[in-house]
C-alpha cells in the first residue's frame, strides 16, 4: 500500500504523536510490505488560503509554493494518515495551512449527499483511505478529541478511521517505557488489523484511547513539573 503521512506536529520528527504513527505502520508492516512518505508540514513552504476558488474554477492557485507535490502525493497515494497532536481541540497550524489548500481537488459545484451538501470532486478518489491519528497531552479522551474527530470526518466522510491517544507525552518522557511499551504494542497490533481489514474494530478504539495511567496520577505528575 502507498501510505503518505502528514506530520502536523512542529516538533517534526520530534513530535509525541509520531511515536505512535510509526508504531502503527510498524504494525501495518508486519502484516505486508508498505511504500510509506512522511511529510514534516513545518519543514514546507505552504502559503495561506485566500479564498478566491480561482483553482475550484479550472484555474491555478495565486501560490507558487509546496502545495502543488503534496497535493500530487495525496492523489496518488491508497492510504492517507493525518499524524498530529491536539492544539486547542483541533489540528496545529501548519496542518491546517494544508488542509485549506486541498481545495483543488474539487469543484464550485455541490451536490447533495444524506442530509449535507459537498462539492463534487474533480476525480474519483475511492481508492483512497483516510486515517487520524492524535495524540493529546491530556489524561482524558471524552471531551477533547470530539472537534478534530468531527472536522476529520467532515472532510473525509468516507473510509475514514479516527484514532485517539491521551497521555501522548509520556511517549517521550524518560522513565515512562513500562507503560508505554505496552501501549505501543497495542498500537502495533492495530496497524496490523488495519493492514488486514481496512478498519478497527470499536474494541480496539476503545482500548488505544485509555490513558496509560490513572488520570489523576498523571494530572499530579504533570502538574509538579510544571
Amino acid at each position: 500500500m502507498k501510505i503518505l503521512v502528514l506530520n502536523g506536529s512542529p516538533k517534526g520528527e520530534k513530535s509525541d504523536t509520531m511515536c505512535i504513527t510509526r508504531a502503527f505502520i510498524e504494525g501495518m508492516e508486519e502484516a505486508g510490505p508498505q511504500e510509506v512518505h512522511v511529510i514534516n508540514a513545518i519543514e514546507k513552504h505552504v502559503e495561506y488560503c485566500t479564498g478566491c476558488f480561482a483553482c475550484m474554477r479550472g484555474g491555478e492557485c495565486a501560490h507558487d509554493d509546496d502545495m502543488k507535490a503534496i497535493l500530487r502525493e495525496i492523489t496518488e497515494s491508497e492510504l492517507l494518515i493525518m499524524s498530529f497532536p491536539l492544539y486547542c481541540y483541533g489540528m496545529p497550524a501548519p496542518l491546517k495551512a494544508i488542509v485549506d489548500r486541498i481545495l483543488p481537488l474539487s469543484q464550485m459545484t455541490m451536490q447533495k449527499v444524506g442530509d449535507r451538501y459537498v462539492h463534487v470532486e474533480k476525480a474519483d478518489h475511492s481508492r483512497l483511505s483516510f486515517l487520524m491519528i492524535c495524540g493529546c497531552g491530556f489524561p482524558n479522551s471524552r471531551h477533547n478529541f470530539e472537534p478534530a474527530a468531527e472536522q476529520f470526518r467532515l472532510l473525509f466522510p468516507e473510509r475514514n478511521t479516527v484514532v485517539t491517544i491521551p497521555e501522548s507525552p509520556l511517549f517521550n518522557a524518560p522513565g515512562a517505557e513500562p507503560v508505554t511499551k505496552p501501549k505501543l504494542e497495542l498500537v502495533r497490533g492495530a496497524g496490523r488489523e488495519y493492514a488486514s481489514s481496512g478498519t478497527l474494530s470499536e474494541a480496539t478504539l476503545n482500548e488505544l484511547s485509555l490513558p496509560m495511567i490513572p488520570e489523576e496520577v498523571y494530572a499530579s505528575i504533570v502538574n509538579g513539573n510544571s
